[in-house]
C-alpha cells in the first residue's frame, strides 16, 4: 500500500513508463485539459490575491469611517485583515490538499475555485473591518487549496522533464491574474473600492468546465486502488525520511514567504503614503499603484522563466538559494534610504524579477511526497509558511512610522538571507 512507501527517497517517484513526450503536439487531450484547468485556476488565484492589496488603505479607512489613509489605525487593521487572509491560505492548503488526496484532483480543484470566488465577491457586503477579515479568510481557504491541487494535477499528468518550465508557466498564470486585478482597479477607479471585489466572482464560471472536462489522473486512481482504503494520514508527513523533507521545506517556505508577503502588502501602502503621492487625487493614486503592480509582475514573469532555465542547469535548490540572495539585494537597494515614488519605480522591476523563485516550488515540492500524500504534503509545507507570513505582515508593520513603511520593508528583506542558506538543506529531486 502507498503508506508503506513513505520512506522511499523522492527520486524513486520520478520513473515514468511509456513513450517519452518531447513536443507539445504529442500531449494527450487529458494533459491539455489538466494544464489549462491548472493555469486558469492559478490565474484567478492571482486576481483574488491582489484585489485587496490594491484597495486596502482606502477601503479599510472607509470601514473605519476615517478620511485619512495615513491614520495608524488604517495600517494596523488592514494588516490584520491581510494576516487573516494568509492564515486562511495556509489552512486551505492543508484542508483542500487532504480532499485532493482523498477525493481526487479534479473534484478538489472545483471546490477550491468555488470557495475563493464566492467569498471574494461577498467582501462587497462588508460593513466593518472584521467583516472584511472573515470574508478574506474564507476566500483564502480556496486560494491555498488551489495551489496544492493544481500543482499535483500537473505533476501527475505532464512530462517530468518539463517540470521547471511548467512551473514557470503556472506562476505566469498568477502574474497574469495580478495584472488583471490591476487593470480592473484602473477601470473601476471612479467607483467605491468595495466594488472591485465583485470582479472576484468571475472564476466561479470555471467550475462548470473543470467538472465536465477534466478527468482524475491515472496516477491517483492507481495509487488509490493500491492502497485499498488504507490511506496515509497527515501525521505521515512527520515520520521516517518524509520528516526531513517536511521540516526543511516548511522552514524555507515560511521564511521566504514571510519576507515576500511583507513586501507584497506593505510596498503599495508605502507608495500611497509617500509625500509626493499624498498630493495626488484618488484616481491618480489608483493608477500609480496599478502601475507599480505592473512593474513588479511583468518583471516577475521574466523571472519565472529565468529561474526555470537556471534550475535545469544547477538544480532547484541552488536556484532557490541564489534567487533569495538576489531578492535580498533588490530590497536593500530599494529601501535602505528614503526614496520618492519615481526613484522606487526603478527598483520594482529588480524586485519582481527575483520573485521568480516562488514558481520553482510548484513542481519541486509535489514529487517529494508519495502520491496519496502529495497534495497534503505540498499544500501543508508550502502553505504553512503563510502562517509565519501572517504574523510577519503585522509584526513588520510595527516598525512603521505614521504613513512610512520603509523600515518594515527593509527588515523584511533581510529574511531572504537565511532562506537562501537553508534552501541548500532541502532534498534533491531528479526530473
Amino acid at each position: 500500500m502507498e503508506s508503506a512507501n513513505l520512506n522511499v527517497p523522492p527520486q524513486s517517484e520520478e520513473k515514468s513508463p511509456g513513450k517519452e513526450i518531447t513536443h507539445v503536439r504529442d500531449l494527450s487531450p487529458q494533459q491539455w485539459k489538466s494544464g489549462i484547468a491548472a493555469w486558469l485556476g492559478w490565474t484567478f488565484d492571482g486576481l483574488e490575491l491582489h484585489i485587496y492589496t490594491l484597495v486596502a488603505a482606502p477601503f479599510v479607512a472607509q470601514l473605519l469611517q476615517l478620511t485619512d489613509t495615513t491614520d495608524p489605525r488604517v495600517g494596523r487593521y488592514s494588516s490584520i485583515v491581510q494576516a487573516a487572509f494568509l492564515v486562511g491560505w495556509a489552512l486551505g492548503g492543508g484542508f483542500f490538499g487532504r480532499i485532493g488526496d482523498r477525493m481526487g484532483r479534479s473534484r478538489a480543484l472545483c471546490l477550491t475555485v468555488l470557495t475563493y470566488a464566492v467569498f471574494t465577491g461577498m467582501a462587497v457586503f462588508a460593513q466593518t473591518w472584521w467583516h472584511l477579515m472573515i470574508f478574506r479568510f474564507l476566500a483564502a481557504l480556496g486560494i491555498g487549496g488551489e495551489w496544492a491541487v493544481g500543482a499535483s494535477l500537473l505533476s501527475e499528468t505532464w512530462p517530468k522533464k518539463w517540470r521547471p518550465w511548467i512551473a514557470g508557466v503556472l506562476q505566469t498564470g498568477v502574474n497574469v491574474g495580478i495584472l488583471m486585478a490591476g487593470a480592473a482597479n484602473i477601470f473601476m477607479s471612479g467607483v467605491p473600492p468595495r466594488y472591485l471585489f465583485l470582479v472576484g466572482v468571475i472564476p466561479a464560471l470555471l467550475v462548470f468546465w473543470i467538472r465536465r472536462a477534466v478527468p482524475e489522473t491515472e496516477e491517483w486512481h492507481a495509487a488509490k486502488a493500491k492502497a485499498h482504503e488504507q490511506l496515509p494520514g497527515i501525521l505521515d508527513l512527520f515520520r521516517g525520511k518524509v520528516l526531513r523533507i517536511t521540516l526543511w521545506t516548511v522552514a524555507v517556505c515560511a521564511i521566504s514567504l514571510t519576507a515576500h508577503w511583507a513586501f507584497m502588502f506593505w510596498h503599495l501602502q508605502h507608495m500611497r503614503n509617500l509625500p509626493d503621492v499624498l498630493a495626488m487625487d484618488v484616481t491618480q493614486k489608483n493608477k500609480l499603484v496599478s502601475k507599480v503592480l505592473y512593474f513588479v509582475i511583468v518583471s516577475s514573469i521574466v523571472g519565472n522563466f529565468f529561474a526555470a532555465w537556471i534550475s535545469r542547469i544547477i538544480g532547484y535548490r541552488a536556484t532557490i538559494g541564489w534567487m533569495c540572495l538576489g531578492y535580498f539585494l533588490a530590497m536593500l537597494g530599494a529601501y535602505y534610504i528614503p526614496r520618492d515614488h519615481t526613484a522606487l519605480l526603478c527598483w520594482f522591476p529588480c524586485i519582481g524579477f527575483f520573485q521568480g523563485l516562488f514558481g520553482l516550488f510548484t513542481m519541486y515540492l509535489p514529487p517529494l511526497f508519495p502520491t496519496l500524500l502529495r497534495t497534503t504534503g505540498a499544500g501543508f509545507c508550502y502553505n504553512i509558511g503563510r502562517i509565519a507570513a501572517a504574523f510577519g505582515t503585522v509584526f513588520f508593520g510595527l516598525f512603521s512610522k505614521v504613513g512610512d513603511h520603509r523600515m518594515a520593508l527593509l527588515y523584511a528583506g533581510l529574511l531572504f538571507l537565511p532562506a537562501g542558506i537553508l534552501s541548500f538543506m532541502m532534498p534533491k529531486v531528479r526530473d
